[in-house]
């Protein structure tokens, strides 16, 4: 059994104990060790006393969590020293070399020096226990590093594509170049294309027999905090994935700065992770879902709910009860803009059964009122086209689908405190009386520079600008964005998107219209509502679970509550259905749904049930960080989590044969206080088929 169990958690009222469930008890002696190193690579250990290091020649050399680093002033190149002696290549020197360095001046916890010919003046240092360097440039450039991947022992890579992947790196189908799947020669960006800033490394070592890596692991983390102008590269060389990070420094885009921290981890796949909850925590940028609840009792309801976006019935007061006679205390409603959206009744009714119910909107796209295709896209006065973001020649910033103009929100913030653009539409879209609110692409990397004369920004600008209106939306509403970024996570309390690990191939699929379904007809677009068949190596990409690590889950969860994208609803991806039901108990997140009348005489029973058994889970572990994550078995076909002290143990076999009495396709749930655990078949969950068990 591999396993990484969190201490520390500045959030937790349990902070820095070990869980203790009944099967946890069991692992308790297996797990110190790789806990003494956890915590240690979470910067508990103190150590930065002697942070200051010493300089042999080029080398200087960092007291890091763990062990020791060492940083090749001459290259960047970097190593690291295992407290056991065990040595490892964190980077190799930069990529295109960086010219003569500068003298080194040692400082209070490291050191500093330049690279003249590139410009660049670098400082090196170790922070809760990580090593921290960052690279200032004095004028627009770039740089390939950390080259990462490169010690002859990296054995797996940990990416988080959606919830999280952990990826072999003599894997043949990752090898591959990305139009068979794969990521080789692909570039992914860091702050717009990965739900989290970081990657990290595990070597041979961390994962032995059946997975179990007993303390004796090795890995690294790589954090990246200045992830807007970062890529990350991957090549394959003999067979085995690297990644080279890209930084572009430009003063126009405010990216002159570089920031990169390394730490040293068990080679847990979901370390890197952990670590930057930690790192997070230590900076008081960690959301807490209880304290939101708090701030906004509403946020409760979120615990134990699916959602689902409804239409036709599923959008009336009618349809509602229907739901409610299913058996479903808690949900999620949501509904577009179009011409009839959910009215006061239906919202009533939603309230009165337990549920949250709200718009879907954005405040980023603007149209001509005129001929403007979607009612969010049309705004009063010269908001269209005045709040165009502007490119460097002048041009408007294209909207969504080649439509409009994406809209600049350093336009609205000048614009709010008189003109109320935001606050207005706010107020019509919630007249109904909803008490949720999904604001689309506001927390995702998307960020835009904008040229425009009287509302320039730059793409840190336009994050800083999205935050501060979600924030004010917060405050009244329970409020979901796409594809929550971390930056968001302290004033979200729900998103749709990171749960799903995009691969390029979804987009060219849903552009394939009869394939995928458009948007018609109105009271059910086949778009949502048509079941469709990945291709296989699609499907391997986003759903193998042999790949796939809560990385997400483990940075944020009792942070907010994640779910899939909502075009991807449960009823979508048929083949799917088993992997993705396990998957969602397991990570103790919701299912995503789209219903409408037809569906939930088809399918209703089927999320009854599969609700019921999900609610009592996300009560007592949805406020709780996840504590624990293994793989039960070598071909990683059962695993394990555990949120809290023990509050919740999951444990799900997506095998084909029986493990330790669990059956294959099936999952175990046990809360602390109960005698046996509680088990669910999805597959056995027919239409018309028996409940889950108790």
């Amino acid at each position: 059994m591999t396993s990484f169990t969190i201490s520390g958690d500045p959030n937790s009222p349990s902070r820095g104990a070990l869980h203790r469930s009944p099967r946890a008890r069991r692992t308790t002696r297996a797990l110190a060790a790789s806990l003494a190193l956890a915590s240690a690579a979470l910067g508990l250990s103190g150590c930065d006393s002697a942070a200051a290091g010493t300089l042999r020649g080029s080398k200087l050399e960092l007291p890091v969590a763990g062990g020791t680093a060492v940083v090749d002033t001459g290259t960047l190149a970097v190593s690291a020293r295992a407290g056991d002696g065990r040595r490892m290549v964190w980077s190799e020197a930069a990529g295109g070399g960086l010219g003569k360095p500068g003298p080194v001046t040692r400082t209070a916890d490291g050191a500093r020096w330049s690279y003249p010919a590139k410009g660049l003046a670098v400082t090196a240092g170790v922070e809760h226990g990580r090593l921290r360097i960052r690279l200032r440039s004095e004028r627009d450039g770039s740089v390939s590093w950390p080259v990462t991947g490169t010690d002859r022992a990296a054995s797996s890579v940990q990416l988080p594509r959606g919830e999280g992947l952990d990826i072999p790196v003599r894997d043949a189908f990752w090898n591959a170049g990305a139009e068979k799947g794969g990521l080789a020669g692909s570039s992914v960006d860091v702050g717009a294309e990965l739900a989290l800033p970081l990657w990290g490394y595990a070597l041979d070592g961390s994962q032995g027999a059946g997975g179990s890596s007993g303390g004796r692991g090795h890995g690294v983390s790589y954090l990246v905090p200045t992830d807007i102008g970062t890529s990350l590269r991957f090549t394959s060389v003999g067979g085995r994935l690297r990644s080279t990070a890209v930084h572009a420094f430009d003063g126009g885009e405010g990216t002159r700065e570089y920031d990169v921290s390394f730490a040293l981890t068990d080679g847990d796949p979901v370390a890197p992770a952990a670590d930057y909850r930690a790192y997070l925590a230590q900076r008081g940028q960690l959301g807490s879902l209880r304290r939101k609840i708090r701030q906004n009792p509403a946020n409760a309801k979120l615990l134990g709910a699916f959602h689902a976006y409804v239409w036709g019935e599923a959008r009336t007061a009618a349809g509602v009860d229907r739901l409610k006679r299913l058996g479903v205390d808690r949900m999620w409603l949501g509904y577009d803009s179009g011409p009839h959206p959910m009215d006061a009744a239906a919202v009533r009714a939603a309230k009165k059964a337990g549920y949250l119910v709200g718009p879907y909107d954005s405040f980023a796209n603007g149209q001509d009122p005129k001929t403007a295709d979607s009612p969010t896209s049309a705004w009063p006065d010269r908001v269209y086209p005045d709040f165009c973001i502007r490119k460097a020649d002048g041009t408007p910033e294209t909207g969504f689908g080649g439509r409009g103009c994406y809209l600049s929100s350093r336009a609205f913030e000048k614009a709010e405190p008189t003109k109320h653009y935001l606050a207005d539409r706010t107020r019509t879209m919630t007249a109904n009386g909803a008490d949720s609110y999904f604001l689309d692409v506001d927390a995702t990397g998307e960020v835009f520079r904008d040229h425009a004369a009287g509302h320039e920004m730059t793409k840190a600008g336009d994050r800083a600008d999205r935050l501060a209106r979600m924030r004010r939306l917060s405050r009244d509403f329970v409020l979901g964005s796409e594809s929550a970024q971390p930056w968001a996570n302290e004033v979200l309390a729900y998103d749709h998107g990171s749960g799903t690990p995009v691969a390029d191939g979804l987009w060219k699929l849903e552009r394939d219209k009869p394939t995928w379904g458009g948007y018609y007809p109105e009271n059910a677009p086949t778009a949502f509502f048509k079941p469709v068949r990945l291709p296989a190596g699609l499907a391997k990409a986003m759903y193998d679970p042999k790949y796939r690590v809560p990385l997400y889950e483990t940075a944020l969860h009792g942070s907010l509550v994640n779910a899939e994208r909502w075009e991807l609803s449960y009823e979508k991806l048929p083949a799917q259905k088993t992997t993705r039901a396990l998957l969602a108990m397991l990570y103790n997140t919701p299912l995503n749904y789209v219903l409408d009348g037809p569906s939930l005489t088809e399918h209703g029973a089927e999320l009854a049930a599969l609700q019921r058994y999900f609610a009592p889970l996300h009560r007592a572990a949805g406020t709780e960080r996840m504590t624990s994550f293994r793989w039960l078995t070598g071909d990683r076909s059962v695993q394990r989590t555990v949120f809290g002290d023990g509050a919740l143990t999951v444990t799900a076999n997506f095998g084909s044969t029986a493990h330790d009495g669990l059956p294959a396709g099936c999952v175990d749930a046990e809360l602390r206080t109960d005698a046996r655990p509680r088990r669910l078949c999805p597959a056995q969950l027919t239409p018309a088929g028996p409940a889950a068990s108790k």
